[in-house]
């Protein structure tokens, strides 16, 4: 008898140890490895890559993308354009409801692109600048309008700016409602830790509940790659985001995990403050192109691939990787030229320029930032680097407290999500504060046809004025790199880096 209590007893102890996966499906918890904290969970306001996986199992967007970046439905199940393309017509899932129990319907799209629109901080509103109005056909039945084409538009809903949140709690909670989002996602909001855990629970009510097995999701922030690693191997953590790349062929010979991985459709890239701020005025690379170029000629981008990525990136210098279609062929990658750096460092009449960079706490920026300093002192250069929390990095390059910034942009399905927010004058996400009329012609121009070569034509004159002016200097374009425990099943390889929780398993 004392010989099977003791058995029974280490068996509960072992059950326990493992987190739940002898548990049955419906109580199972995922918990998921993110690279930062995200900021504030409210679409409408939001801008970190970590918060959009949040957003992913939290809030539901009227259409969704697949791997092969075809847009395809979630709260709406058709659409068309009008004749004249000014007018996307969408209808709307049956049946679904908020996580407070409010209806989803055409009035609650009506106010969610208006909050998108209008909202005091919204870093929507570029995205969703050529809407001019909304129209309520019927409860289920949806018009958003345009003064003139706008492309990109469809694609524009699949990530943020398509995110639908109760209108009952946006109008309750304003701008505290990212302290307790409510959305028509699978999971429900349960509380947030800062630096430490946003942990959400399966919401009964959802439209497609039986494909969601995990009754539970705990986010914890890892900003080091080498830790989070640690963590899953040690059970802590069933699967996590962005391994490091010197991690990957590891992770590839343990039978314990599993290794994923897809090129992204985002960009690393260095942001100079040029116009965002008087620090622009008083900074070598803000007030002088020709410093710019000779910054990024004392880059080698397959010296920055290789050593932070062991070469699984792609260079680029574009917003847009060289294989994209969109990609300008008549800018190409420059190749590093210490001796023309150093010249025009010497007709700019500041051969030992100090920039100050400031980079996010995380593992690959902070590599970046270590290599770029060294490679930059050769023409000439002296780089401080500056570490700092993701989000508040993102605050001080929205206030333009910086010179130089790197920053990595997860991209979007249509070329104009990486284009246009960062580069038309006055653009939320414009931290380099380039403000160019010439510029936002074309880029306006861009949004007016569908026709694929007309927007091409763009641009590529879009490419020939921001290599001239350098507001970013486009370093590379990753590969997202996953980890998970061998037992997880369902897990898709997305380019926009995000994570579908819908379907996977353990």
């Amino acid at each position: 008898m004392m010989k099977k209590s003791t058995l029974a007893a280490l068996a509960a102890i072992l059950v326990l140890g493992t987190g739940g996966l002898a548990t049955t499906a419906s109580a199972q918890t995922l918990k998921f490895g993110l690279a930062e904290d995200p900021d504030v969970l409210d679409p409408t306001m939001a801008r970190t890559f970590v918060g959009r996986i949040v957003f992913s199992a939290l809030c539901d967007k009227l259409v969704d993308i697949a791997p092969d970046l075809k847009v395809v439905p979630q709260l709406a199940t058709e659409w068309s354009w009008s004749a004249d393309n000014k007018a996307l017509t969408m209808k709307l899932r049956p049946g679904v409801t908020f996580h407070d129990g409010e209806k989803f319907d055409a009035a609650a799209v009506k106010y969610n692109i208006e909050r998108h629109k209008t909202m005091q901080g919204s870093q929507r509103r570029g995205e969703l600048s050529a809407v001019t109005s909304v129209d309520v056909v019927d409860p289920l039945t949806v018009r958003l309008n345009t003064a003139a084409p706008f492309a990109p538009l469809l694609a524009t809903l699949t990530d943020r700016a398509g995110m639908m949140i109760s209108p009952k709690a946006g109008a309750a909670l304003g701008d505290k409602f990212g302290t307790a989002p409510v959305c028509a996602g699978p999971f429900k909001f349960v509380e947030r830790v800062a630096q430490d855990r946003i942990v959400v629970e399966k919401f009964d009510g959802y439209w497609n509940k039986a494909n969601v097995h995990f009754s539970r999701i705990e986010f914890r922030p890892f900003i080091d790659a080498t830790v989070r690693l640690a963590n899953l191997r040690s059970g802590q953590l069933d699967m996590l985001e962005r391994l490091a790349a010197t991690d990957a062929a590891a992770v590839q010979k343990d039978a314990k995990l599993k290794f994923a991985s897809i090129t992204e459709i985002g960009y690393y890239g260095i942001t100079i403050n040029i116009g965002k701020s008087d620090k622009a005025k008083t900074s070598a690379l803000g007030s002088n192109p020709k410093i710019r170029e000779a910054f990024e000629l004392s880059l080698d981008r397959n010296g920055i691939n290789k050593v932070v990525f062991d070469g699984l990136a792609t260079p680029g210098n574009q917003w847009v990787a060289p294989n994209n279609p969109a990609y300008a062929k008549s800018v190409p990658i420059p190749k590093r030229d210490i001796a023309k750096a150093k010249a025009l460092l010497k007709e700019a009449g500041n051969p030992n320029p100090v920039i100050n960079l400031v980079t996010p706490t995380t593992t690959d920026a902070r590599n970046i930032a270590q290599v770029v300093q060294v490679m930059a002192k050769d023409a000439g250069f002296d780089v401080r680097i500056q570490a700092t929390e993701f989000a508040t990095s993102l605050n001080m390059a929205d206030k333009g407290d910086f010179e130089a910034y790197i920053l990595a942009w997860s991209g979007r399905p249509d070329p104009d999500g990486n284009l246009y927010s960062f580069h038309a004058c006055k653009q939320p996400l414009n931290y380099a504060g380039l403000c160019n009329p010439a510029l936002d012609e074309v880029l306006n121009d861009s949004r007016l046809t569908t026709d694929m070569a007309k927007r091409k034509e763009a641009w590529e004159k879009a490419a020939k004025i921001v290599n001239a002016e350098r507001p970013i200097i486009y370093l590379l374009h990753r590969k997202w790199l996953y980890a998970h425990n061998a037992k997880l099943t369902g897990f898709k390889e997305y380019p926009d880096g995000l994570v579908r929780f819908v379907g996977m398993k353990m």
